[in-house]
């Protein structure tokens, strides 16, 4: 029987951009995850999230979030991690999964 592995969804502080546009133009941020995509999407669908707004960057795969979907975000549960701390821990998880790689 297999498990799956404990993941923390994460968002990160609002921003507001000065030439955004609605539905942004009140402050945006990030909806990450620090386990499987997959607990991503799971998490977004409770939002109300579509899949097609899910944005597969290279470094940092997310959703964008409005203040409002924000707040929703974490009264279901997700943790507050700034951005520099998201990094961090995501630099640290490929460094921990090429050493673990060069080791087998």
């Amino acid at each position: 029987m297999s498990t799956m592995p404990v993941s923390i969804v994460m968002v990160d502080e609002l921003q507001t951009w000065p030439h955004a546009r609605p539905p942004f133009h009140r402050g945006s941020c990030h909806l990450t995850v620090d386990g499987p995509l997959e607990h991503l999407h799971t998490f977004a669908t409770k939002l109300g999230l579509r899949r097609e707004w899910f944005q597969n960057h290279r470094l940092a795969p997310h959703y964008d979030l409005t203040p409002s979907k924000r707040r929703l975000a974490l009264t279901l549960g997700a943790e507050m991690v700034s951005a520099r701390e998201q990094a961090k821990r995501r630099v640290a998880e490929r460094n921990r999964v090429k050493v673990k790689g060069a080791r087998q």
